[in-house]
């Protein structure tokens, strides 16, 4: 990823780990709204990148995907994309409730 695309989605991880919200992070739909999933859209020369990360789960976020977005469904997240990010959001909640268990022996 181009680096001015990496800084915004470094500072948007930032800010969601200090219980912030980035100015252009928004809840994703469909995954419980901004306390499961959150997503940064930014624009580099004419390519669009995207950002998933989970809203944060006690002292943790956790990335779930990243990727340039491909223009072949217009503006809308492709399903083997939507997909991942929700195995990947399954397996973080899973991981951060083992990390919880551990933490309370």
């Amino acid at each position: 990823m181009p680096r001015d695309v990496r800084y915004v989605f470094g500072h948007a991880l930032f800010l969601a780990q200090a219980g912030e919200k980035h100015p252009d992070a928004m809840a994703m739909k469909g995954f419980g709204g901004a306390a499961k999933a959150m997503e940064v859209v930014a624009d580099y020369e004419s390519d669009t990148y995207r950002a998933m990360y989970t809203g944060k789960l006690g002292n943790h976020v956790f990335v779930l995907h990243c990727f340039k977005k491909k223009s072949t469904s217009g503006s809308r997240t492709p399903k083997a994309e939507l997909d991942v990010i929700e195995q990947r959001l399954k397996g973080a909640t899973e991981l951060y409730e083992d990390l919880k268990k551990d933490s309370t022996r």
